[in-house]
Order: C-alpha cells, then sequence, then structure tokens
C-alpha cells in the first residue's frame, strides 16, 4: 500500500535535491554569526497559570536583529527533572495554547516553544531580501544573489539559539535537552539536532522542508511546496536556472542536515502523505547516521496519527 513509492524502495531512497558544495561551510559560518548573539532572554508572567508550573511570555534578540518570541513553561522547583524539551510549530501559524504543552511540565519537564518569524505568532522577521520575494517562505530569499538571505536560514538558527537558552537556564541540565513536532516542526526539530548536536532526542512527525526537487517532480502543489513551482511560473518559466535555485535549497534541505545529527531520533510518518511525500522524509531519515526508529502508519496520510503525543511524552520522559 503506497501513494509514493514501494516501501522496499523507499527504505533505499537516497534523495534527488543536489547539496551545495560549500554547504559545511555555509553552515560553520551562519553558526559563527550566532556564537555573536547574546543568551539574554526577558521573562513577562502569563495570566495563564497552573498549579505545578509556572508561564511566561519569553522574548530574545536573534540574528539580525529580530526580536524572537517563545512561550516558556518552568515545573516547579520541586517536580523538576532537569529535562527540557524545545518545541516548534506548523508552517504559518504560531506556538499555539499553554495546555498542549503542559503534559511535558506536568513531568517536571521544562518547554521552550518558538514562534517562528513572520508566521502566524509573534516574532518578528527582519530579513531583506533583493529580487522576488513571491509568497512562501521556502522560496523567500531564493532569487537574492547572497543565499545567506534564505529566509529559513535564519529560522534554523532561531531553533539553535532556543537549545542553547535553554541550556543556561537554572535547574535545565544542558546534556537533557530533546526536540519535539510534525510537519514544519519535525524539519526544525531535525535541523536543530543538526546544527546543536547537544541535543539528545528528536522525535519528529512527517517532516517538511527536505528533498525539494523530487516533491517538484511529483507536482506536489496542494500545499506549502506548492510556492516552488510557482516561484518558477513567475521568475523562470523555462528553468534556466533550474539546477542554481534547487541547489540553493539545498543548504536547507533537512536530508543533508541528516548526517551531522547525534540525537536519538524516533520518526513517524503515514504513507498516503500527500503533503510532505514519504520519500522526500525517507531521503533524510535514510542519511541519518545516529540511533533511529520509524513507525509507519499505513493508511494515514498528513493528519493526526493515533497515539503519536503518548509516544512522544513517554519516549522523552524516558531518554532524556
Amino acid at each position: 500500500m503506497h501513494m509514493d513509492m514501494p516501501l522496499e524502495e523507499l527504505k533505499k531512497y537516497q534523495g534527488k535535491n543536489p547539496k551545495p558544495s560549500d554547504f559545511e561551510e555555509y553552515w560553520d559560518r551562519a553558526l559563527k554569526e550566532l556564537g555573536q548573539q547574546s543568551l539574554n532572554y526577558e521573562l513577562v508572567e502569563a495570566d495563564f497559570q497552573t498549579p505545578f508550573a509556572d508561564c511566561y511570555h519569553l522574548t530574545f534578540t536573534g540574528v539580525g536583529d529580530a526580536k524572537v518570541y517563545a512561550k516558556f513553561i518552568k515545573p516547579k522547583k520541586h517536580i523538576a527533572t532537569g529535562q527540557a524539551v524545545a518545541m516548534f510549530h506548523g508552517y504559518s501559524v504560531d506556538s499555539g495554547d499553554w495546555l498542549d504543552k503542559l503534559a511535558f511540565a506536568a513531568q517536571g519537564i521544562t518547554v521552550l516553544t518558538l514562534d517562528c518569524r513572520g508566521q502566524g505568532g509573534r516574532s518578528e522577521d527582519t530579513l531583506r531580501t533583493k529580487a522576488t520575494t513571491m509568497r512562501g517562505l521556502i522560496i523567500r530569499g531564493l532569487n537574492d544573489k547572497n543565499p545567506d538571505n534564505l529566509y529559513y536560514r535564519n529560522v534554523f538558527l532561531d531553533t539553535v539559539q532556543t537549545v542553547r537558552i535553554l541550556q543556561a537556564m537554572e535547574d535545565v541540565d544542558a546534556k537533557r535537552i530533546g526536540v519535539y513536532g510534525g510537519s514544519q516542526v519535525g524539519a526544525l526539530a531535525l535541523a536543530c539536532a543538526a546544527l546543536e548536536n547537544t541535543v539528545k532526542e528528536a522525535v519528529v512527525i512527517y517532516p517538511f522542508l527536505t528533498d525539494y526537487l523530487r516533491v517538484w517532480e511529483m507536482d506536489i502543489q496542494n500545499s506549502a511546496y506548492g510556492e516552488i513551482a510557482e516561484f518558477f511560473r513567475n521568475t523562470d518559466p523555462t528553468h534556466e536556472r533550474h539546477e542554481e535555485f534547487f541547489t540553493k535549497l539545498g543548504y536547507i534541505d533537512i536530508q543533508h542536515h541528516a548526517p551531522n545529527i547525534k540525537a536519538n531520533v524516533d520518526w513517524y510518518i503515514g504513507l498516503r502523505d500527500q503533503i510532505c511525500p514519504p520519500s522526500s522524509q525517507f531521503a533524510a531519515y535514510n542519511k541519518l547516521t545516529s540511533k533511529k526508529t520509524m513507525k509507519i502508519y499505513y493508511e494515514f496520510g498528513h493528519e493526526h496519527l493515533p497515539h503519536v503525543g503518548d509516544y512522544a511524552l513517554q519516549k522523552l520522559s524516558k531518554n532524556l
């Protein structure tokens, strides 16, 4: 049963999107820039509170002098375990309600959940790009001569800064931090674990942002990936710069980050996913060299996967 490739082919698939020749240098330079950022942050007590955890609005200054927002949930001292989880959110929305973070806090796990720049939350997007920006964030900065102006470069760096802020906090053990989430969250969790490889555990659900060329060849236009085809329609309809553009997207392709991940990875996938097709996910999964497991949901697509939230809480509580 499949909507993409047969499972046996998926298990061998190595991806199509090219990797830039200076990929490592590009991200070394980005991390050096991030290293100049302060880990200082501001806390404002939230109106929402619980008997077992304190809830705060947290802001910090990210690269490009952007004001970045996150929800911070700190378990009371008597239940705090030293464990922590960084969470992100799905494409175009925000960090969501406090409610879905409280299960972790009730287990004594500190939670910091980021609003991605310029999406549905409170974080600023200060990126200034040349040439067409079009509609959508995958292609934001793609037509700029400087690849440092890709939108997701800054968001990937924000995820790293989120973890480093957690590591510097009182009552958090810097060696017991995990990342968790699905779709865009899953992609950001993997990017974070690759760029900040002290992350111990990653629980990811059908991650986004991987193997763009394969997704384009499959003509996936019912989701955010559709902005790639629209970009070509409007800026390069005869694909004269086809290789250049897909190679540039390679800087923000999760499959190229996967070999740098040291965290244990638990991956959940639906074989009928028509938003983030299985082959694009396997392109990254097959490049992981750390300890990894994949749980397959055969009849499911890009939707709620039963029990995954329970599995994630149990995995992170036990393994961090």
